[in-house]
């Protein structure tokens, strides 16, 4: 065996482990403690109208709850000159497909906006073989007034990965109840999770001459590093 990792006996393993497994824990209390102060965040009513293209032509932003009472609008991060989505909200986006039926049984819609002209995004969604229902949101300040884009001092935009959630009531009015960006929807790639438990971690800094190249789109892991980590503008 070639590693310089530390290997020691099952009883001074157990030992460790024990120690690391009392501070888990205590994350996790925290955890659920911040799940309940996010919940009880006070709520903005959503005012202004908004538009959306999808595969159904335009829509409000009450359509996009198809019903239900919750909605998490996923920023995607696809600007309208670029070719390719973003690649690590490609990552998060291989996930969602799985966790619909059950979000939509526990009366929550899930769906991705970007600023990005819906036919690109459709080309782009089939490409990748998705399900979830994709919208534009260009000509809409949506994107900015909920800060995934980001204006710049240089008249550039910037693109922000996040998540948005709104909640509309018996009346159908709607209120923005959370948003979290970059760092904070790491949690809606179940992949993290278990690259967190696995030996080597992340790995976010190999093994290619990239560091962008640790992911990539999924119909893309058999090109070779530099045809992959391609710019997606």
């Amino acid at each position: 065996m070639q590693t310089d990792h530390p290997v020691v006996s099952r009883p001074q393993w157990t030992v460790a482990r024990e120690a690391l497994l009392r501070r888990e824990k205590e994350l996790t209390h925290a955890s659920d403690a911040l799940a309940r102060d996010r919940m009880a965040l006070p709520w903005v009513r959503v005012e202004k109208p908004y538009t959306f293209e999808g595969a159904h032509g335009m829509q409000g932003l009450d359509a996009l709850f198809h019903g239900r009472r919750q909605l998490i609008v996923y920023h995607f991060m696809f600007s309208p000159d670029w070719e390719d989505g973003c690649v690590g909200c490609s990552l998060l986006a291989d996930h969602l497909d799985s966790a619909l039926m059950h979000l939509r049984h526990h009366d929550v819609t899930v769906v991705a906006v970007s600023r990005a002209p819906y036919a690109r995004l459709a080309a782009f969604q089939a490409r990748m073989g998705w399900q979830f229902d994709w919208y534009s949101s260009a000509g809409s300040d949506f994107n900015f007034d909920f800060e995934a884009s980001v204006p710049q001092a240089d008249g550039a935009v910037e693109e922000r990965p996040g998540a948005s959630a709104f909640f509309r009531d018996p009346d159908g009015e709607i209120f923005h109840t959370y948003s979290a960006f970059e760092r904070g929807v790491e949690r809606l790639a179940g992949a993290y999770n278990y690259l967190d438990i696995a030996p080597l971690g992340r790995n976010e800094n190999g093994p290619y001459f990239d560091v962008r190249d640790w992911v990539r789109h999924h119909d893309r892991y058999g090109d070779t590093p530099r045809q992959a980590c391609h710019d997606h503008r």
